[in-house]
Formats: C-alpha cells, structure tokens, sequence
C-alpha cells in the first residue's frame, strides 16, 4: 500500500511538472509572439510616421524658382516682354547663371507706347535697337529692394539707369517700381510700370 501510494505520488508530481513545463512553454511561446508583434506593429507605426513626415515636408518645402525667363513666363503679366526677349535672341543669356536684376516692364508698359512700335521691335530688321532696349532693363547683378539707393546703375547695354529712392523708386525719372523681390534662379525681378530706354534710342521712329 506504502509503495503503491508513493507510486502514485511520484506519477502525480510528474505529471504536475510535466504540466507546469507545459504551460512555462506556452506563457513562454505567447509572450514570444506578443512581444514579436508588438516589435512588429512598433516598427510598422515608426516606419508609417517617418514617411508621413516626409511626406508633409515635401509638401510644406516651397518649389525652387526657376530662371527669370521661366518665372517671367509662368507670371502671366509679361507676355510681350518674353515674346521681346524671344526675339531678341537673349533667352539663352537670361537663363545663364547670373545673377542678374530685371527691370521688368509688364504688357500694360508695352502697350502704352506709340502705336505700332512693339510690332515694329519685333521684326527681324530691328533686332539691334531691340537688343539695346531690353539689356538696358537688365543690371548685370542681383539687387533687392533693401540695396538699392539713389544713383546710378549700370546695366548690360553699357549706359546706367537714373535711380531715385523716395516714397516710391523710380527710373529716369519716369518707370515706378511697382513690385519688388520677384526672386529667380539666377537672380530677381523688380516690376516697373514703363518701359525705360537708353539715351538716343528712339523706338517710335522705327513707325515714322
């Protein structure tokens, strides 16, 4: 009976622990897997975060400016102004490196001059006078609003431009710079409300 009942004890005490390893396997096995698919889900959520804010700084990162042919374009107020400088034969030199400032006459400073002038600007035979026009718009360097002051500048055709600083800016006494720091690749826009032109340059007798 002694022995039968210590049999019995030792088979229950095996079995026991047989369950208890049992069981450590399991609670072992489980939290493997708990933790593997918490790493997993923290890994997924991590990678998920990073490319959100990725994604939202790509969106809030502005879109570098292009050329000052290109940013010209794209505005939509210089349309004669691209065609001139088309025309001219300068696009090439306005989308080099620069930098350059451009006294940029809108449409509405083209259309104010005598009739038939920028038709006459663009033909081939005036090429030269246009030429001399639009490189005297241009300053071979880059000048914001807060550089400038009164005096004279020197442009690419070779004569200077009369600045006068006051309540407004304007050109040889005449162009208003009615906006100002349009900026570009190569350098920046001012736009002005006249076209401005060198001394003895006279386009009005391109229709005489």
């Amino acid at each position: 009976m002694k022995k039968t009942a210590l049999a019995a004890l030792a088979a229950a005490t095996l079995v026991l622990t047989g369950c208890a390893s049992a069981e450590e396997e399991v609670v072992e096995e489980t939290t493997e897997e708990v933790v593997e698919e918490t790493t997993d889900e923290s890994t997924e959520e991590t990678m998920e975060e990073e490319t959100s804010e990725e994604s939202m700084e790509e969106e809030a990162s502005p879109a570098a400016p292009g050329d000052i042919v290109a940013v010209a374009s794209e505005a939509g107020s210089f349309t004669t102004l691209v065609a001139a400088v088309e025309a001219a034969g300068l696009v090439e030199t306005l989308q080099g490196d620069g930098p350059f400032t451009v006294f940029a006459p809108t449409d509405d400073a083209f259309a104010a001059l005598p009739e038939g002038v920028v038709d006459a600007l663009l033909l081939e035979e005036n090429l030269e006078v246009l030429q001399q026009i639009l490189t005297y718009h241009v300053v071979p360097a880059e000048v914001f609003a807060a550089d400038v002051t009164t005096g004279d500048v020197e442009t690419v055709e070779g004569s200077t431009i009369a600045v006068e600083v006051g309540d407004q800016v304007t050109l040889n006494g005449s162009a208003t710079v009615v906006t100002t720091d349009v900026e570009a690749s190569n350098g920046v826009i001012h736009v002005i409300d006249q076209v401005i032109l060198p001394e003895g340059v006279d386009p009005a007798a391109l229709v005489e």
